[in-house]
């Protein structure tokens, strides 16, 4: 691992030296601005998995695109089974650079009726917010995940809020966001998730708008997106914006109307032979829908 995250090793495969960012407020994203400034970043879900540490931040500035959400179990290797001092080293090497790590994309959910199984995912969730502390991030990405069949709709939604408020006041205490991704069997469904945040009481639980095709289910896309909207934090997750027939035109301008300047992540799905080409195609597509945004 200490090879893996060499300072040295990063500084000579990076294209842009000397670069350092000042260290951002996990709530400063969320401020609304005259004009939208919405900025394309990068789940490490598929096209990253790959990537040492240094390679990924590498890739990033060679790509233009300059913000990771990291997720678990990839090359990069960014677990709670760093000690202090490579904790430190990773968050060193993303301030010696321009590209910002906005967290964790972690797999834990709150809808099991099994009380330990539910307590274990709260618990390893309240560890990796202090290693999103420790490497400088902003938050921790979780899920809902489910309403099971068999348990009242009603009693998992309240489970989940209430784990999200625990979770949350846990986050507050270390400067963290917890972004809540619409994500899930049935919980993929907007007015399952705005029945989950109506309960929600920690101002620092946010959604993560997750592009998913529920959310075109009456009242449709701007209806659904107006439900909600007021939770929605600093990251919303997409897929490729050349790839399938979601509508991202009329999310960007949803997105415009409330003055959004968090960062839009992708979270590609295919498997181009060169990533960074593909990585700078998606880019310019990024940037011709925030352009055509201003225009509506």
């Amino acid at each position: 691992m200490e090879n893996n995250l060499s300072r040295r090793n990063f500084i000579q495969k990076s294209i842009v030296g000397g670069i350092a960012l000042a260290a951002i407020s996990p709530f400063a994203a969320m401020a609304k601005s005259e004009k939208p400034a919405m900025k394309l970043g990068l789940v490490t879900y598929q096209w990253a998995k790959d990537w040492d540490l240094p390679t990924l931040i590498a890739n990033c500035i060679q790509t233009g695109v300059l913000g990771v959400e990291l997720r678990t179990e990839h090359a990069h290797g960014v677990e709670t089974k760093l000690n202090a001092a490579q904790r430190a080293e990773v968050k060193r090497m993303f301030a010696d650079s321009p590209v910002a790590c906005l967290g964790y994309g972690a797999n834990f959910e709150y809808h099991s009726p099994d009380a330990a199984k539910l307590r274990m995912n709260i618990d390893q969730t309240k560890e990796y917010i202090k290693l999103c502390k420790d490497i400088g991030a902003s938050g921790i990405k979780v899920k809902p995940n489910d309403l099971p069949e068999g348990v009242a709709k009603e009693k998992t939604i309240a489970q989940i809020a209430a784990s999200l408020n625990e979770v949350g006041k846990f986050a507050l205490d270390y400067g963290q966001l917890v972004r809540v991704e619409v994500h899930g069997n049935k919980t993929q469904e907007l007015p399952n998730m705005k029945a989950i945040f109506d309960q929600v009481t920690e101002k620092n639980v946010k959604m993560c708008w997750n592009c998913n095709d529920q959310d075109l289910l009456p009242p449709g896309l701007e209806g659904n997106f107006n439900s909600v909207k007021k939770w929605l934090g600093d990251t919303v997750h997409v897929r490729e914006f050349n790839i399938g027939e979601y509508p991202y035109q009329q999310l960007f301008d949803l997105f415009a109307a409330i003055h959004y300047n968090g960062w839009i992540l992708l979270e590609a799905r295919t498997e181009p032979a060169d990533k960074i080409t593909a990585l700078k195609e998606q880019l310019e597509l990024f940037n011709q829908l925030v352009a055509n945004s201003r225009k509506a």
